[in-house]
């Protein structure tokens, strides 16, 4: 294990606590001891019960659990703990000859698997995987949280600067309640003390009265025109707001240089509305200025916010998007550009998926609906056809009235994590199909020691030389057989080799004689027209056809109903092909198991099948170039027909 690189106490392990449930005290002792060393705060549980008790108590993040233990075994275990809290991570503890289990639970979403005797370092690479990956969702959380937060803080100052120039247009109501105050309002009353440029002109666009805001930066302008103040007065062409407001009777809202008393620039929003008396008549003019130097030092401090944000929201190494109540998406980061391209409008479905409809559990949508935070894991396309695997986050982003206007969605690359669960899942699938051969072979061998036995009891040593040549040879097989074992990481292709097909038709009689005897189950054999050669792997082809008969004798050995079990298996040549045709009269099939008969992990035999059988035996048959047709009906039977093609100039 030299090639495991080493890890010492990483800074995250020291507060990951870890559960370790095992019903032997001596393997719970040493591993506590391992896992102290290691960082890791310990807790133990001596069975299924009692760790399911534990966890729900103490929450511990990692949980560590043998697979066969009394009463609640390790898969019972994991399923709980997932049910209960989908992110804690769960390695299983298995035994050699529990690694189909080990397998299995990695359905379930465990996270990795050991084999007893426990290998420190094995033991540390994998509590480091886990505890890298519960880190890695702690960072992703505070960083969305973060996200999150910045983005309700620029909306809070794009609302902000709203309001201030809302603020203007609300003078405009003020202009309209001068007209009560044009007859009894005299200089010093309250509007004086508003924190703009306030001024109130006569019909003759002369200044009336100003508030001490106005007076402060403009001096005592009572009396004087109103055009004196602005820059541009006396240009040709150009009129005054307080001129072009008295002329329109219309309220006039405009950008403009006003000259301080300093003689400095000031630019303004300037606002002036007319007061109409009673009779229809222009009596005054409300202005109201306001002073744009600190609204923009306000934009420019937006304009810097801005500019932050929008750099972390193109640098985070996710694809981050911004999308309404149609899911049309109206922000996306520069990952997603990258990967799926420019919005331009469109939905999240056009651009992940290319469909004109949602997801069926759609967490955007979802989000909208309750307001609560969900994940959702998914397949998407990118722009240059590249299938991923994505880890999808939402948040709701609310307005300022509280509701959800908008939700902030961000997906994580997870196709790596994904293609290396489907290299383990592999890597079962080759033990799978190589443990299979051997089963097969183990058949074979029973098959010849029968003869033996016979032989002996009858003195018939011509039978007894069959025998053992039988089990001779497949010893020989199984011993290729078991040096594809030690090196099954490198795939195996086919190794074909010309057998009689009479002899070989035989050879996979005698492989499940034994058994059919054993449950006096009739074998009837026709091998009258298997004639000529056929081009085998002889190994794989002799392992998927044993596998086929077993499970015919299975099928009878079921059928309670049956008054004869009987299997009858038939090779023969017909046209180009070699056909092999099995027939039994046990429990058959029903229409959703003939489907799924061929997929990985199906199984119609409970706990007593591991679902990868028929899996391998389907890859083993259609690497040799043939196929199997199924017809079966539920209390009849079942019949299976293997077809293989002759190559080209082959003589069978």
């Amino acid at each position: 294990m030299s090639n495991i690189p080493s890890m010492h106490q990483p800074a995250r392990a020291a507060r990951l606590r870890t559960l370790i449930v095992d019903d032997e005290p001596d393997i719970r002792e040493l591993m506590s001891l391992l896992l102290s060393d290691l960082g890791y705060d310990p807790l133990t549980a001596h069975d299924g019960v009692n760790g399911l008790a534990t966890f729900l108590a103490a929450r511990p993040q990692i949980v560590l659990t043998d697979i066969k233990m009394p009463g609640m075994d390790g898969i019972a275990l994991l399923r709980k703990i997932k049910s209960a809290s989908p992110e804690t991570e769960v390695i299983m503890l298995s035994g050699h000859g529990d690694m189909q289990l080990a397998i299995e639970s990695l359905k379930f979403d465990a996270a990795d698997f050991i084999t007893k005797p426990i290998d420190e370092e094995l033991l540390e690479f994998a509590l480091r995987k886990v505890s890298e990956r519960i880190g890695l969702r702690t960072e992703l959380r505070a960083h969305t949280e973060n996200l999150e937060r910045l983005v309700a803080e620029k909306s809070a100052a794009l609302v902000e600067m709203e309001r201030r120039l809302a603020a203007t247009q609300v003078m405009e109501g003020m202009g309209r309640a001068m007209t009560i105050l044009s007859g009894a309002s005299a200089p010093g009353s309250q509007f004086l003390e508003l924190p703009f440029y306030v001024a109130i002109h006569d019909g003759q666009r002369r200044v009336v009265t100003v508030n001490e805001a106005y007076r402060s930066s403009f001096g005592d302008r009572e009396g004087r025109n109103s055009c004196e103040i602005f820059e541009r007065c006396g240009e040709s062409g150009w009129r005054s707001p307080v001129a072009e407001a008295a002329e329109s009777q219309a309220s006039v809202h405009r950008q403009e240089v006003m000259i301080g008393a300093d003689g400095a620039r000031l630019p303004v929003i300037s606002h002036v509305s007319p007061v109409i008396g009673a009779h229809g008549g222009l009596e005054l003019l409300l202005e109201v200025a306001v002073d744009m130097s600190g609204m923009r030092r306000l934009q420019e401090e937006l304009a810097r916010t801005q500019r932050k944000f929008e750099h972390f929201f193109n640098m985070v190494p996710c694809s981050i998007t911004v999308q309404d109540r149609n899911l049309r998406i109206v922000e996306a980061n520069a990952t997603f550009r990258r990967d799926f391209g420019i919005p331009g409008g469109r939905t999240c479905h056009e651009l992940y998926k290319h469909s004109d409809s949602p997801c069926g559990e759609c967490p955007v949508l979802a989000t909208f609906q309750d307001g609560a935070s969900h994940q959702f894991e998914t397949v998407v396309t990118t722009i240059t056809g590249e299938h991923r695997n994505i880890l999808v986050w939402t948040a709701p982003l609310h307005d300022a009235d509280g509701g959800i206007d908008h939700v902030l969605e961000v997906a994580t690359d997870i196709t790596q994590l994904r293609e290396l669960q489907d290299h383990l899942s592999s890597l079962g699938i080759m033990l799978g199909s190589m443990s299979h051969g051997v089963k097969g072979l183990l058949m074979a061998i029973d098959g010849g020691a029968y003869r033996i036995d016979k032989g002996l009891e009858t003195g018939d040593m011509e039978r007894v030389a069959a025998g053992w040549k039988t089990v001779r040879h497949r010893l020989g097989h199984m011993r290729k057989t078991v040096m594809d074992i030690l090196y099954y990481s490198k795939s195996r292709e086919p190794e074909m080799s010309l057998l009689s097909l009479a002899d070989l038709a035989r050879q996979l009689a005698e492989v499940v004689a034994a058994k059919a005897r054993e449950f006096n189950i009739a074998l009837c054999t026709d091998f009258s027209e298997a004639q000529g050669l056929v081009a085998v792997d002889e190994i794989a082809f002799s392992s998927a056809m044993a596998n086929i008969l077993e499970n015919a004798v299975d099928a009878c050995r079921l059928n309670l109903a049956a008054l004869k079990s009987r299997i009858d298996f038939s090779v023969a040549r017909c046209g180009g092909s070699a056909v092999f045709t099995i027939t039994d009269n046990g429990v058959g099939m029903d229409r959703e198991t003939m489907s799924n008969m061929f997929t990985l992990f199906f199984s119609s035999k409970g706990s007593l099948g591991t679902g990868i059988g028929m899996f391998v035996t389907h890859r083993i048959v259609t690497a040799h170039g043939g196929s199997i047709e199924v017809d079966s009906e539920v209390g009849r039977g079942t019949t299976f027909r293997i077809v293989l093609p002759v190559a080209q100039g082959q003589d069978l």
